[in-house]
């Protein structure tokens, strides 16, 4: 038995709540279990300096990353420059939207996806990434429907979920507790048509055979499609 009482293959409670914030062109309030992420999705007629001076012609997705001062245990500093570790969370959201978006029918705009952590309690990288894409196609949507861009700028919808390795048991979607414990970590990120975008994986102990990655990638496949149709339902729905 877990910690809160789960099965090994079973994820948090997600919600997904559309329309959180009133100005951003897709936003959404992501909780599983304890850990939740605003994300908001802005769409800019202007891209980025540096595709300017290549001469791009297509558009882009970006993402921002962040934890509120008080969303852990004991306040962390406000931060001012990017530490290390939130620029490699910022690029892996980043490369995960992208994938779920046709960037020649986007033309020279930018949609920048803000993710701001308000509770951590694990995975909030990977929560970032499935509520990052809601808020993400809330945002095509309004530029599909006002003519701006085609209907098949949208491609496959991407979701990501954490998996690791805990006193020898292979569990789905850690939380804190069982982060600060595992053996084995994982995220992983995949896509509708069952493709993997993104690998993060480590051993935190003793080195790890393939028997125990298969196992995890199964476990994460399983916990994704859960998500994928936790995101279908609640954008049908809107």
């Amino acid at each position: 038995m877990r910690i809160d009482g789960r099965r090994t293959d079973a994820l948090r409670p997600v919600k997904l709540e559309l329309g959180y914030t009133a100005y951003a062109e897709g936003s959404v309030l992501i909780t599983q279990g304890r850990t939740a992420v605003l994300c908001n999705a802005t769409v800019e007629d202007r891209l980025p300096a540096w595709l300017l001076r290549e001469g791009a012609e297509h558009g882009w997705v970006t993402a921002e990353y962040g934890m509120l001062p008080r969303s852990t245990h004991t306040r962390s500093p406000r931060e001012t420059t990017p530490q290390a570790r939130t620029q490699e969370i910022r690029r892996l959201i980043a490369r995960s939207l992208r994938a779920a978006v046709d960037l020649n029918l986007l033309g020279r705009r930018q949609i920048v996806v803000d993710c701001d952590v308000l509770q951590a309690d694990g995975s909030t990288r990977t929560a970032s990434v499935t509520g990052g894409y809601v808020a993400l196609a809330l945002a095509l949507r309004k530029l599909i429907a006002a003519g701006d861009v085609r209907p098949e700028i949208m491609l496959a919808p991407v979701a990501a979920v954490s998996v690791g390795v805990v006193a020898g048991q292979a569990l789905l979607d850690l939380c804190y507790e069982e982060d600060v414990r595992t053996e084995v970590d994982l995220n992983a990120v995949m896509n509708a048509d069952g493709r993997f975008v993104e690998l993060q994986g480590t051993a935190e102990g003793q080195p790890f055979d393939r028997a125990t990655l298969n196992r995890l990638l199964d476990l994460a496949a399983g916990g994704i499609g859960d998500l994928l149709r936790a995101q279908r339902a609640v954008l049908d729905s809107e």
